[in-house]
């Protein structure tokens, strides 16, 4: 007798090569619109499912655990991102857990360079002029940026992506910094050419430019708060492409519009679509719609990553993305 194929619900559309192989191993049930699932019908997934396959927009929390059924036994994450997930309560109900961490680096090391050259060098001012017709001409004094070479970087949160940014920076000639948890082997340092900063005080009165790549823990949340914002140089920018509560966004607000920090680029933000409208309103903002995964490439690998793990779960074996209590 063959073995019943498990059912997966996934929570949002997919890319289409990555739904059809979904389709074609397991008893998939696809979202027919793009839009997130209610509570209602996330309670419904968890209870009816072996397997779920949520994304970052869905709340799996301890409320919602306590309503599965007792089919569910692995929540394979549409992403690297888990803290939209309660780890611990799915453990304590014998749920395994899994993520798609490693394909996304180069695409959001990619969207950092690209917003800092943005906010730096003025684009979406002159992109602004040039849609609505009022370009005349080119005059020496307009739209005067600065140069990325020779800046300071300060990244803070040297892992994958943070590494990634570092050798991006370098082929523009920016000088390479870091602040970690723990300092990264000399090894490494060594290669990127990167300065270690053990006090993150220190090194952000000191850059020209900011880039977050920490992930979103209890100890980095408004890790950039509005005393360590006070510390930057009134000519350096921030830029943030990994968890939008790593920054005080009113007091990030405030002190562009005051004039203390230069600018800002964000792919991220603290409450999410809610957006600070008085941030939407300055023109030495680059905000963007959390694109930074944006690519084909990148969204197809993270299904496959996903598919790797649903089918060596269905095998019988521990998931080779399974979140373990090291990564939490």
């Amino acid at each position: 007798m063959p073995r019943e194929r498990l059912s997966v619900v996934v929570t949002r559309r997919l890319p289409e090569a990555v739904e059809t192989r979904l389709s074609e191993l397991f008893n998939v049930r696809l979202r027919e619109d793009d839009a997130p699932m209610t509570r209602e019908e996330l309670t419904a997934a968890v209870r009816d499912a072996d397997i779920l396959v949520p994304t970052l927009n869905d709340t799996i929390d301890a409320g919602l655990l306590a309503r599965a059924g007792d089919k569910l036994k692995l929540i394979a994450n549409y992403g690297a991102g888990i803290d939209h997930i309660d780890i611990a309560t799915a453990r304590q109900r014998g749920i395994l857990v899994s993520n798609t961490p490693g394909v996304l680096t180069d695409d959001t090391a990619d969207m950092t360079m690209a917003l800092i050259l943005a906010v730096t060098r003025r684009l979406p001012e002159g992109m602004a002029v040039m849609q609505k017709g009022d370009w005349a001409g080119w005059a020496p004094t307009a739209f005067l940026g600065g140069r990325v070479g020779g800046r300071r970087l300060g990244i803070l949160g040297m892992g994958r992506i943070g590494q990634a940014v570092a050798r991006r920076a370098a082929v523009f000639g920016m000088q390479v910094h870091y602040h970690n948890r723990k300092r990264v082997h000399a090894a490494i340092e060594e290669d990127l050419q990167a300065t270690y900063w053990e006090s993150l005080d220190q090194m952000v009165a000191r850059m020209d430019v900011i880039s977050i790549n920490c992930p979103s823990t209890p100890s980095t949340f408004h890790l950039m708060n509005a005393r360590r914002l006070k510390l930057m140089k009134p000519s350096a920018v921030i830029v943030n492409t990994s968890r939008g509560e790593v920054i005080d966004e009113n007091a990030l607000t405030r002190m562009i519009r005051a004039g203390e920090i230069a600018g800002a680029g964000l792919d991220v933000y603290e409450h999410g679509t809610a957006v600070n409208p008085r941030l939407r309103q300055l023109p030495n903002v680059v905000l963007l719609p959390h694109m930074g995964s944006a690519t084909i490439e990148g969204r197809i690998e993270m299904g496959e990553k996903v598919i790797i793990n649903i089918k060596t779960f269905a095998d019988g074996h521990r998931p080779p993305d399974q979140v373990v209590p090291a990564m939490l």
